[in-house]
């Protein structure tokens, strides 16, 4: 996303950040284009090499306390450096009232002047959430994605695989429906991948043959979520009887999501094939992981065991002789 209005800003956080707008209507329409905050303390005292002004300005106790103590001369000037720049838009804390001369800069440099009840510590923490999440990066994939045992399982594979049964199939069976063909996933600031629908699909499957299904309707709104972590990508292919498909499950494949690597499992389909319990066991299995205890490593483990002791046991019987 390149940028979102201040005016935006004020409408999505009006109440979560109890902002309001104190003057500067005519800044309403610039546009915040950084993901962070600074507090422009160097800046009025007169230091503006470095300063970040294009990021929104946090006025807080410390701040708002130094300008009280300037002269009317020195607080004029101070400001005056402050709002000679083109700042998207400044943000008073803790309910401060702003001096008289800030409120006739700020309107006369068309800057939006903000105020939220909020302490300073916990406004930058909640809005510093709230433009990571605006600016977060962001791609579409064509797939399906279930939460599957609290699994978020991303199905993909070519046009007319299946990704949409299987994904009806597991809503059937009590598993709950994010997004079907078109998943909007979003890599948050922990380098987490959210998965969703858009709004015009959302909680839609289309069924070649049947049409378009509205899963909340039919199954209830206990088989929908909004929103889900993709935690194992479910790729699809056509059984190619000349290729040579994962047996042991030691080596673990990997695919990339907007840089970030999640778990990736190969399924080949064939006629007759029971995708959706191998879906099942798949999120089972991922959970089992998650705990410590991976099946095919224990499986590997016995193996070597058992071939260790029945090598020994050979061993002992050869070389007895009595």
């Amino acid at each position: 996303m390149e940028g979102i209005t201040v005016e935006k800003l004020i409408e999505e956080n009006r109440e979560r950040l109890d902002l309001e707008l104190l003057c500067g209507k005519s800044g309403l329409s610039k546009l915040i284009t950084r993901n962070d905050i600074h507090r422009p303390g160097l800046a009025l005292a007169g230091f503006v090499d470095l300063f970040a002004f294009r990021r929104v300005q946090i006025l807080g106790n410390a701040e708002i306390a130094y300008l009280r103590r300037l002269s009317q001369e020195d607080l004029k000037q101070a400001l005056e450096t402050l709002f000679r720049f083109d700042l998207p838009c400044v943000i008073i804390t803790n309910a401060n009232d702003p001096p008289g001369v800030l409120r006739e800069i700020a309107e006369r440099s068309g800057i939006a002047l903000l105020r939220t009840s909020f302490p300073t510590t916990k406004f930058v923490h909640l809005f510093n959430y709230y433009l990571d999440d605006r600016f977060a990066p962001q791609t579409t994939i064509h797939g399906s994605l279930v939460d599957v045992y609290g699994v978020g399982l991303l199905f993909t594979g070519r046009s007319s695989i299946g990704k949409s049964e299987i994904a009806l199939d597991l809503v059937e069976r009590g598993h709950r429906l994010v997004a079907d063909d078109v998943v909007t996933v979003t890599r948050s600031a922990r380098g987490l991948l959210l998965g969703s629908s858009n709004d015009l699909l959302r909680h839609h499957i289309e069924i070649r043959g049947v049409g378009i299904i509205d899963v909340r309707s039919v199954f209830g709104v206990q088989a929908i979520r909004l929103q889900k972590r993709i935690e194992v990508e479910v790729q699809l292919v056509d059984f190619d009887e000349t290729l040579d498909y994962e047996r042991l499950g030691i080596e673990e494949e990997k695919s990339a999501i907007l840089e970030v690597e999640i778990p990736q499992v190969t399924v080949p389909i064939f006629p007759g094939k029971n995708i959706t319990v191998i879906a099942e066991v798949i999120a089972l299995n991922y959970l089992l992981k998650i705990y410590g205890y991976y099946p095919a490593k224990e499986f590997s483990k016995r193996l070597h065991e058992a071939i260790r002791s029945k090598t020994q046991a050979d061993h002992y019987f050869r070389e007895d002789t009595e």
